[in-house]
């Protein structure tokens, strides 16, 4: 399978020429371009996750119980509806009390979350395994921490074989990546597996210009029941002009034998 990491890039009119309205047809090309099975987004808000699952019919927007907010941004997972069965999921926030809505402690900036599916192959051969994204904050140090030490206890409780998506905001080797490589967790870095260096040409932020400007904050993280066959950074532009401020991330994955 196909998975994707993609931070949309909220809708802020102060973005000009670079504003949703004019990327948002050219992120559904380069969505069916590159066709992932599992697309996990960041900073999407309701409309343009609403334009995503209208302009994306092959996929299923995964948002379980989910509130029509205009205005916060949730991670959300898009999946190729002819090749996965979704059996359950749901959302929490990444905070002390996870089921509390918009809830958010530390010194997060703002309430962070994830949201996972319990995903079933369509083939014969039926696998189950989880998917999940998230994106942690963006400011708060001890908040990420905290956030990482939440998913990765939940990793290690509710869900194997996992894909975790996302963006950390971190570099790799800090705290969080540490916490979330943890070998009692049991995910492994995609781009590490296979030997993917780390400096400019790896760093995913870009603030629109194409030329990196911050580190390798996304990343798609499995368990060892997955094997990575290929991962790339997309670089995908039309006429000079990006998709996102953010670099899509990509891992092909086969099950091990």
């Amino acid at each position: 399978m196909r998975v994707m990491t993609f931070n949309l890039r909220f809708e802020n009119e102060r973005d000009g020429e670079n504003a949703w309205f004019y990327r948002r047809d050219m992120i559904v090309r380069m969505i069916q371009k590159y066709a992932p099975d599992i697309l996990g987004t960041q900073e999407g808000k309701w409309d343009q996750l609403m334009y995503l699952r209208r302009h994306l019919p092959a996929y299923a927007a995964h948002m379980p119980d989910r509130e029509a907010d205009k205005v916060i941004q949730c991670p959300t997972l898009f999946v190729k509806k002819d090749r996965f069965v979704i059996s359950g999921g749901r959302d929490f926030w990444l905070s002390k009390t996870p089921e509390v809505h918009l809830s958010k402690d530390w010194d997060s900036a703002f309430p962070r979350m994830i949201s996972y599916a319990k995903l079933q192959t369509a083939k014969a051969e039926s696998r189950n395994f989880c998917a999940a994204v998230t994106h942690l904050d963006h400011k708060g140090v001890q908040a990420r921490f905290h956030q990482a030490e939440i998913i990765a206890q939940w990793a290690k409780d509710l869900c194997d074989p996992l894909v975790l998506m996302g963006d950390f905001n971190e570099a790799p080797d800090a705290n969080v990546y540490q916490v979330l490589t943890d070998p009692q967790v049991g995910l492994f870095d995609t781009w590490r597996v296979l030997e993917g260096g780390e400096g400019l040409e790896s760093f995913t932020h870009h603030a629109f210009t194409g030329s990196p400007t911050a580190t390798r904050m996304d990343w798609i993280l499995v368990s060892s029941a997955l094997r990575v066959s290929d991962a790339s950074i997309i670089k995908y532009q039309e006429n000079g002009y990006y998709p996102s401020d953010h670099f899509p991330y990509m891992a092909d994955l086969e099950w091990r034998k």
